[in-house]
C-alpha cells in the first residue's frame, strides 16, 4: 500500500520524448501514477496544469510541474542514478550535453521534415534524410569507440537520443538497415531488445479520471541497455 502521494506522469507511449523521461525515471526506481494521454482528446486535467498540451508532463506531489522532457529525466535521476547515468568526468558531462542540444536542435527538425514531408510542402524528405544522416553518421564514429556515446556505459545521452534514432529507423527500415553505420545499428538494437525498452513500451489504455491510478514501473525495477 502506498503511503505517500507519487507524482503524475502524462505520457503518450510512442512519443521519443515521453520515452526519454521514461527510460528516466525506470531507471532511477521512481514509481509515477502513470496517465496515458490520447493526443486527440486531452485530459483536461494535464492542460490545466501544462496548456501547451505536449507530453510529457511531470506533475510532483508538492505542485511543481515539469514540462521539458529532459527536466523530467534530471529530475528522476537526481532522486536515485544506481546506474551512473549522471556520473560522468566533466569532460563526458560537456559531452553528453553536446550530443542531446544536437539531437534536440538540427536533427530533430531534419527528422520532422524527412518523417512527415507534407507537413511541411515537400514533396519527400530525401533531402533532409540526407541533412540528418551527417548526424547520424557521427554518432556511429562515436560509438565505435566505446559503444556509447559518453563513456563506458549507457548514460544520459544514450538515454535521450536513442527513441529518436528509433523514430528515425522506423521511417524506411530497410533503408536505415543499408547504411554504413554498424554500431549504430547495433547500439539501436540493443536498447530495442533491451528490458528497459520493453518495459517503457507497455501498453496502456488512455487515462480518465474514473479509471484506477496505475502506478508505473510496478516494481521500480532498475534496468539498464
Amino acid at each position: 500500500m502506498r503511503t505517500a502521494p507519487a507524482p503524475i506522469l502524462y505520457s503518450f507511449r510512442r512519443c521519443p520524448y515521453a520515452m526519454r523521461a521514461r527510460l528516466a525515471l525506470l531507471s532511477s526506481g521512481v514509481v509515477c501514477a502513470l496517465r496515458e494521454v490520447a493526443l486527440r482528446s486531452k485530459p483536461a486535467e494535464m492542460l490545466a496544469i501544462s496548456p501547451k498540451g505536449t507530453v510529457p508532463v511531470l506533475q510532483l506531489p508538492q505542485g511543481q510541474v515539469l514540462e521539458q522532457s529532459l527536466d523530467i529525466m534530471l529530475w528522476a535521476l537526481g532522486q536515485c542514478d544506481p546506474l551512473g547515468w549522471l556520473l560522468r568526468s566533466p569532460e563526458q558531462q560537456a559531452l553528453q550535453r553536446g550530443w542531446i542540444a544536437a539531437c534536440d536542435g538540427v536533427f530533430k527538425a531534419h527528422l520532422d521534415r524527412y518523417k512527415y514531408p507534407n507537413r511541411y510542402a515537400l514533396p519527400d524528405g530525401l533531402a533532409d534524410r540526407a541533412h540528418g544522416s551527417v548526424f547520424l553518421a557521427s554518432l556511429d564514429a562515436a560509438l565505435a569507440s566505446s559503444g556509447n556515446l559518453a563513456g563506458d556505459r549507457w548514460g544520459l545521452a544514450d538515454a535521450a537520443i536513442a527513441p529518436f534514432v528509433r523514430q528515425w529507423a522506423h521511417t524506411d527500415r530497410a533503408w536505415f538497415a543499408s547504411q554504413p553505420w554498424p554500431w549504430l545499428q547495433r547500439w539501436l538494437e540493443g536498447f530495442e531488445s533491451s528490458p528497459a525498452f520493453a518495459q517503457v513500451m507497455a501498453k496502456f489504455e488512455p487515462w480518465s479520471p474514473e479509471h484506477t491510478a496505475i502506478y508505473w514501473p510496478a516494481d521500480a525495477a532498475h534496468f539498464a541497455p
